[in-house]
């Protein structure tokens, strides 16, 4: 079937199915033409301010308090103790377990309804590849879902929707990324719109009319200004559509450093539609590296496994978070532990659900008001510790009054007893090979080694890599980390990767180039690139994109 004709859009995919044309309707398209026109010269301008910030923290060697500050022109948001924000919305009162995983496979989607968990952080962004087919019969998966015809059967196994399956969640794209089979006006159309308002035009009103509503998380946002951003956009689709004000919620992962610096700005910007705050730890770490690429000294990190929740950034990040949400009466959440189950060894299967347990116990007892999972089969384990720790439906009793983070606590990386070592090299290779070379495939979430691998840790592989090279840095034996060590450990790797279900030479081949131009980046002493979701996007749907594979 056609992309439907809507003036000033254009369309270069491939042709629709009956099911995905539900979804790509005219006044859908309409919508998110209102949506791009209305809105994205305002993002433009937000991430051409993301450039200039870089740019001045480039020009030095150490923070200034003229970049990472808490910023002096919102001191009276910050200073005033009378605001809160909105209550919790119908089924988001109780937060305890969230699964995540991504959304263009049916059984998944299914599957994470059904596990058990209070919510189901449908993923557009980290843990997708966004080909058009995933990005649109993920649409389509959760129309399915909030009108419960999700139901199906496939090699004799019947997949069928619990009785109160978990309250849906959905996570777009973040601002940066741009949705490149769709133009309007001749301008790229944001991935954030493009996922928010076909899910939000489809199924507000069926969720509002069935005691739940139209909740999102909101990505990679690094200032307020860009919370105000999806505010104006909220206020605009509510009136669009002609439901309440109010009606939407959002969770905001605050997973960037320079986000950290204004928790209470941005829950000020969205306190009407605001559910809350996540600890979204990988992506904070990416972000930690990434805009402190220029400096030395306690940026540069050690090995990925050392760089644990109570390291100083990490841990002082987590406490001004809960203390920000609870003091403005929203959910504190946890973030993810990358542990999965590990099947044929049981030895190593209870160690990694012991790390599990002990993060879990650490995150209740820090007061946040639910964690989230990579696995059904971790529910109960995550579950347990917060029944048992949190009797009531969430925590935003525990102010944390006792907690003040000053400026340098959130810039503190100094990791006692990390190392830089030959293993954390290997380690972080692979992990950016294996899943670069699945991305381009369309798998968005991969095991690896135990621990479930998605964009966020695949970043911190990456511009680890880059860092340790570009600012000559050292293993725990004295050798030097360098472009072509790497390398050897590149070439070593291709034939692990090449067993990896959906993976071919090609892709492999895509993923070695990319991950060597970046650490060659660092030898040739320039920056890395922003985003490897940016980078590779090119490669997905590629007979419509004209890249050479």
């Amino acid at each position: 079937m056609s992309f439907p004709q809507v003036k000033g859009v254009t369309y270069h995919g491939p042709k629709l199915t009956p099911a995905q044309a539900v979804i790509l309707t005219e006044p859908a398209i309409k919508f998110v033409a209102a949506l791009h026109r209305t809105f994205n010269p305002t993002r433009l301008a937000l991430l051409h301010a993301r450039q200039a910030f870089q740019k001045r923290l480039d020009t030095l060697s150490s923070p200034s308090p003229l970049t990472f500050t808490f910023p002096p022109e919102t001191a009276h948001i910050r200073n005033d103790p009378t605001w809160i924000c909105a209550p919790p919305a119908k089924g988001l009162e109780d937060r305890r377990v969230e699964i995540t995983g991504g959304v263009g496979e049916r059984k998944m989607v299914v599957n994470a309804l059904n596990c058990g968990a209070k919510t189901f952080m449908a993923d557009f962004e980290d843990a997708n590849s966004p080909t058009f087919a995933n990005l649109v019969n993920g649409q389509v998966n959760l129309r399915d879902a909030v009108r419960r015809q999700i139901d199906f059967e496939s090699g004799g196994k019947k997949y069928k929707l619990v009785e109160n399956p978990a309250v849906l969640i959905v996570r777009p794209r973040g601002w940066h990324l741009e949705e490149t089979r769709i133009r309007i006006d001749n301008k790229l159309l944001s991935g954030s719109i493009f996922d928010f308002a076909l899910y939000f035009y489809h199924n507000a009103k069926y969720l509002l009319a069935h005691e739940s509503g139209p909740y999102f998380y909101l990505p990679k946002m690094e200032h307020y200004l860009e919370a105000r951003l999806w505010s104006d956009i909220f206020y605009f689709s509510q009136s669009y559509i002609g439901i309440p004000v109010g009606s939407i919620r959002a969770t905001v992962l605050i997973e960037t450093l320079p986000a950290a610096f204004m928790m209470e700005e941005i829950l000020w910007e969205l306190r009407v539609h605001s559910s809350g705050l996540n600890c979204g730890r990988w992506d904070y770490i990416f972000s930690f590296i990434k805009r402190r690429r220029a400096e030395g000294g306690n940026a540069i990190l050690p090995d990925r496994k050392d760089v644990t929740m109570e390291v100083g950034f990490m841990d002082a990040y987590v406490r001004l978070l809960i203390k920000t949400c609870h003091k403005r009466k929203v959910a504190a959440m946890g973030g993810m532990s990358a542990q999965i189950p590990i099947k044929n060894d049981s030895a190593a299967n209870e160690l990694a659900m012991s790390k599990v347990r002990a993060d879990k116990l650490r995150e209740v007892r820090a007061g946040h008001d639910g964690t989230w999972i990579a696995h059904p089969l971790i529910r109960v384990i995550a579950q347990d510790v917060f029944d048992a720790h949190m009797l009531g439906p969430n925590q935003y009793h525990v102010l944390r009054n006792e907690v003040v983070v000053r400026e340098e606590e959130l810039l503190n990386g100094d990791v006692i007893g990390g190392r830089i070592t030959e293993e954390g090299v290997k380690g972080n290779v692979f992990a950016a090979l294996a899943y670069c070379a699945a991305w381009v495939t369309g798998n968005g979430c991969i095991p690896i080694n135990g621990l479930m691998e998605d964009a966020a840790t695949a970043e911190i592989a990456r511009v680890q890599l880059w860092q340790w090279v570009y600012h000559g840095a050292l293993l725990d034996t004295g050798e030097p980390v360098t472009k072509a060590l790497v390398e050897k450990h590149i070439a070593e790797y291709i034939p692990s990767v090449l067993k990896i279900g959906g993976v071919k030479q090609y892709h492999v081949d895509i993923a070695a180039r990319y991950l060597s131009g970046e650490v060659e980046k660092g030898e040739r002493k320039e920056y890395p690139s922003e985003f490897l979701t940016s980078d590779l996007m090119k490669y997905l749907d590629a007979e419509f994109t004209g890249a050479k594979l």
